[in-house]
């Protein structure tokens, strides 16, 4: 389980630029392969959305009111429904959709096919930057929209450059700038060197074209390959809109190509701003179980947590909880998922990870006058209260650490943090009336308004389909949370427990000692446990 830390804890965000096709490589291709370039870095410069038929041998790319589609094979197009021709066809090799950038850039040249990195004058994302790097309040401001303006007075404006550089060293040399739409924003990503790493600032560009969010993050990005279990082409991605207003979040809908309505998976982060992909290190395991479930013909909804999507936003609300967090959010996508035609309703599935699982019973109680979940799904999910197992995990790490022969100083100094922490909020004369002013850990009332919730309390007394999964070598969430689950539910006949013997935190098989630090190593998520998911999901009736 990621534990909260103080204040709002980044993770950073990366996206694979390659679209991949189970598809044979086009016969006859003669240019060369410093001439051609994958659709999908090409449609990611110009900010553009890229999607892949398999049964038309289609790629269509979206920007703005624009829509491009090309056609293995083919040197005609269809740009809004007129034919043009192409300077040369769309081909496909080794997996990848390959053509001539320059032709996408023409047909679609209100985006520059490569965007320079020093500042452009009118540009708001550029200007609202320039404004942060001088600290000038009133510049930025002008670029922001009102809830933002709230959510980021001028005082932390002004001082927030400052305040990333003691963290990070200063900015220098700026590397990149990128431009990413989704149904909600469309996200501007400034990437600065550091003296620690790269450092990225992503602007949430609303259709106003003014700023509404902001997330900063440390740069830096592993190119992500689909595992073995994958068939890309048994399934579709279409990107969706959950909820309205200022909260709105993006997701993507993963949808088997064969077959009649599909069962679903709804996947529901753990703590901290975690993208569509639960993006940890240079894993990525929600992307691992969408396309992996999708192979085997069950849809899965995932979608960028409000914590991510909102940064500034959601942290602005001193009395959020995690039903503001979690809770609501994963009931919109059950409510969403209602709505569609190709999709399964009498079986949609809550699947909780970390905090998600944590928080699944809740979800399920939400959901109980409605009932429209079919059944949940547990992975790495506490048991106990969450400093209960916040506490467990600094320790479990501890031991760990020790028994490697390493130097657990640094780590027995977090845990004493976390102690302190503990005795505050156990201390029976602060409450959410009487909140503590100096709590350790970030904003007081989200911790204090879950003092004493228990998930195995409430789960007690539910019912319905629960499969309860754990990685024997996760720390995080270790063993005694999970052999706590089977105690509390052993009156109950509709659950069914599973655990892994690698299996770490991120779902993924790890040889050695989980410790975290194989997390910056590419991983993917287990194939027996997406192999065990799909079984269990297509025998629920």
């Amino acid at each position: 389980m990621m534990t909260k830390r103080p204040k709002i804890r980044y993770t950073a965000v990366t996206a694979a630029l390659c679209l991949s096709l189970s598809v044979p490589a086009a016969a006859g291709a003669a240019k060369s392969a410093s001439s051609v370039a994958p659709v999908r870095d090409t449609a990611a410069k110009l900010g553009a959305a890229v999607t892949w038929n398999q049964k038309s041998q289609t790629v269509t790319i979206t920007k703005g009111d624009s829509t491009l589609v090309l056609t293995v094979g083919k040197k005609t197009a269809a740009l809004n429904g007129k034919q043009i021709n192409l300077p040369d066809s769309l081909r496909v090799v080794r997996n990848q959709a390959l053509i001539n950038p320059d032709a996408i850039i023409q047909l679609l040249q209100d985006a520059p096919a490569e965007e320079k990195p020093s500042v452009e004058e009118g540009l708001p994302g550029d200007a609202f930057v320039q404004a942060l790097k001088t600290g000038d309040a009133d510049a930025a401001e002008k670029w922001m929209s009102p809830a933002f303006k709230v959510a980021l007075p001028k005082p932390q404006l002004k001082e927030l450059w400052k305040g990333y550089a003691q963290i990070y060293g200063a900015p220098s040399t700026q590397l990149s700038r990128t431009v990413t739409p989704n149904g909600v924003h469309t996200n501007i990503t400034y990437s600065f060197q550091t003296p620690a790493a790269p450092l990225n600032y992503t602007l949430r560009m609303n259709k106003a074209g003014q700023v509404d969010d902001l997330f900063i993050a440390p740069g830096g990005s592993v190119a992500y390959t689909n595992p073995s279990y994958v068939n890309p082409a048994s399934y579709t991605e279409e990107e969706v809109t959950l909820g309205e207003g200022v909260f709105a979040l993006p997701g993507v809908l993963t949808k088997p190509v064969s077959g009649g309505p599909a069962p679903v998976v709804v996947l529901v982060h753990g703590s901290g701003p975690n993208d569509r992909d639960s993006s940890i290190g240079a894993a990525k395991p929600f992307r691992d179980l969408a396309n992996g479930l999708a192979s085997q013909g069950i849809a899965v909804l995932r979608y960028d947590k409000i914590t991510y999507e909102h940064t500034f936003k959601f942290a602005a609300n001193p009395k959020a909880t995690i039903k503001q967090e979690t809770v609501d959010d994963a009931i919109t996508a059950v409510r969403y998922l209602k709505s569609r035609k190709d999709i399964d309703t009498s079986h949609i599935f809550v699947a909780g990870h970390s905090q998600g699982g944590f928080a699944l019973p809740l979800i399920i109680n939400a959901d109980k006058d409605e009932r429209n979940i079919k059944g949940s799904i547990m992975l790495a999910g506490p048991s106990s209260t969450f400093m209960d197992v916040a506490l467990e995990q600094q320790q479990e790490l501890i031991r760990r650490i020790k028994g490697l022969g390493q130097d657990t100083a640094p780590y027995e100094q977090s845990a004493a943090v976390w102690s302190a922490a503990a005795k505050m909020l156990n201390d029976p004369q602060y409450s959410l009336d009487n909140l503590p002013a100096n709590f350790p850990l970030g904003t007081p009332y989200w911790w204090y308004s879950m003092r004493d919730y228990k998930p195995t309390d409430m789960a007690k007394a539910q019912k319905g389909p629960l499969l309860i999964l754990a990685g024997e070598n996760d720390y995080q969430v270790p063993m005694t949370q999970f052999n706590a689950w089977k105690t509390a539910l052993a009156g109950r006949s509709d659950v069914e427990y599973k655990s892994y013997p690698k299996v770490n935190h991120l779902l993924s098989e790890y040889d050695g000692v989980s410790t975290s630090m194989e997390y910056a190593q590419p991983s993917h998520a287990s194939e027996t446990i997406i192999n065990d998911i799909a079984a269990w999901v297509k025998k629920t009736k």
